[in-house]
């Protein structure tokens, strides 16, 4: 690490003095800030000091100017159209382009449109122009409308009338000529990583390959009192047949990954066998787990109601962690679906106290237990498909998106999986039967985060320039996204 810090010491005394040749840059406060919240979704007491306290190069007026419109509006169209009826002075004296120092920036909370305006003497490249309403996106889909609005006009201060050796082409020529030092900095550094990743690989081989070694006779009792006639139990076995082979891989990787020096550690194609070694070790971890569980819960014995818990608790879970799911933004939490899946909880709830009471009485079987359990399980994943219809026809506009959103639930419905593209639930239902067949709450919230983020990007890369019908010839230098 030493030579790791000398390295990049060089990097950073190269870059300084090259960014240092520019003369010093002004900082100049706001001429002036006038707020429009049409929408009223601002907190001024928070935004006109934030705003009043940005650091512009030149001196510059800035305009915040909110409405509630539709995802269909032109949001260009509506602020010029805002301009010319109520604030006049923020148009050239030609009536063709925005006021000379002027900065607008526009946002649409209900039709999710960010906008920003630029006077001539101000205006930034269009692709300036979506950096700067791009600041503000993250925050203004989580409804967070004035911080949104502080971070769009930071980032426009930061780009406006920019000097020449803060550009980005400037910096990116600079940082070409240090370009040596950093190449043998990042060699260095991706070296060290490398090694610190596979020793955290291989201490977690080392802790699942450990304890399987020393229960390795323990699972082999557990499995020879299986009983095999029993569907669960049948299955389970099946799993077991290949255990030993599956120990002897693992032994083998050990004993390879082990003999690399610190030196082998440090690449990058040792690190995936040191990291496939682990992953081997946790699953055959996990399986001994499963077939202890089985054993004592099918054959009854003295450890069952620990093994019966182990059963409940990703069910548990997925009930526990309903309401959260339902009380995310554009997660239709007053919906019928929602309803469904609170409704399903508090029955559910009850039903598993008198499974397990019934199983302690003797009242139902393991196997029936097991099934209760399997069913319920199905029942919460069909409620989560229809919640999941529920929640892409709410966000999804049109069948571009539902369809998008949907792939993102399959997808992660798919579960996630291991550099081998296995999924694995170590329980005796997630060993009987595939990763897809339960939908759980884990799940939902992975398809459903992930196809929100994947459409409001998508709406956000769609840059809509020109002030519409009623613009006329006005030409102005602004343009407007989604978000």
């Amino acid at each position: 690490m030493g030579i790791v810090r000398k390295a990049l010491g060089v990097v950073i005394l190269i870059g300084i003095g090259l960014v240092g040749a520019g003369p010093a840059a002004l900082a100049v406060r706001p001429v002036d800030v006038v707020v429009a919240d049409r929408a009223g979704v601002l907190d001024r007491n928070i935004l006109l000091p934030a705003v009043q306290g940005i650091d512009f190069y030149q001196p510059t007026r800035v305009a915040v100017y909110t409405y509630n419109g539709t995802a269909a509006d032109n949001l260009n169209e509506e602020v010029l159209r805002f301009a010319r009826a109520e604030h006049p002075e923020w148009i050239s004296a030609d009536g063709q382009k925005w006021a000379d120092g002027l900065f607008i920036f526009a946002l649409d909370p209900a039709g999710r449109h960010v906008g920003t305006y630029l006077g001539e003497d101000r205006k930034v490249s269009p692709e300036q122009r979506d950096d700067i309403q791009n600041a503000a996106k993250e925050l203004l889909r989580d409804a967070q409308w004035t911080d949104g609005t502080i971070a769009g006009i930071k980032r426009g201060a930061e780009l406006i009338n920019q000097p020449w050796y803060r550009s980005t082409a400037f910096l990116i020529a600079a940082w070409t000529t240090a370009a040596a030092a950093a190449g043998a900095a990042a060699w260095l550094i991706v070296r060290w990583r490398t090694r610190a990743a596979s020793r955290k690989e291989l201490a977690r081989g080392d802790t699942s390959y450990s304890n399987v070694s020393m229960d390795l006779q323990i699972t082999e009792l557990n499995a020879n009192t299986i009983p095999g006639s029993s569907r669960y139990g049948g299955s389970v076995l099946e799993k077991h047949r290949t255990f030993l082979a599956r120990y002897n891989t693992a032994t083998e990787l050990s004993r390879q990954v082990h003999a690399f020096s610190s030196r082998d550690l440090s690449r990058r194609p040792n690190l995936k066998l040191v990291r496939a070694y682990a992953d081997a070790a946790a699953e055959l971890d996990a399986l001994d787990d499963v077939i202890s569980d089985t054993n004592a819960l099918l054959n009854r014995g003295s450890s069952w109601a620990a093994a019966w818990d182990r059963q409940l608790a990703p069910f548990r879970a997925d009930l526990a962690g309903l309401e959260q799911l339902l009380g995310q933004r554009h997660s239709a939490g007053d919906s019928a679906t929602a309803a469904a899946l609170r409704s399903f909880r508090g029955q559910s709830q009850r039903e598993i106290e008198r499974w397990t009471s019934e199983l302690a009485d003797g009242a139902i079987s393991p196997e029936t237990a097991l099934d209760r359990l399997r069913d319920a399980r199905t029942g919460l994943s069909e409620l989560l498909k229809n919640h999941a219809d529920t929640v892409i026809e709410g966000f999804a506009r049109n069948e571009k998106e539902a369809t998008l959103m949907r792939k993102e639930m399959e997808s992660a419905q798919a579960g996630p999986k291991d550099r081998f593209g296995r999924a694995y639930e170590p329980s005796i239902l997630g060993t009987v039967y595939p990763s897809y067949y339960f939908f759980s709450v884990p799940t939902f919230n992975a398809g459903f985060n992930s196809g929100v983020s994947n459409v409001s990007s998508a709406r956000g890369g769609e840059s809509t320039t020109g002030y519409g019908g009623s613009g006329g010839s006005f030409s102005g230098s602004g343009s407007s996204s989604g978000f």
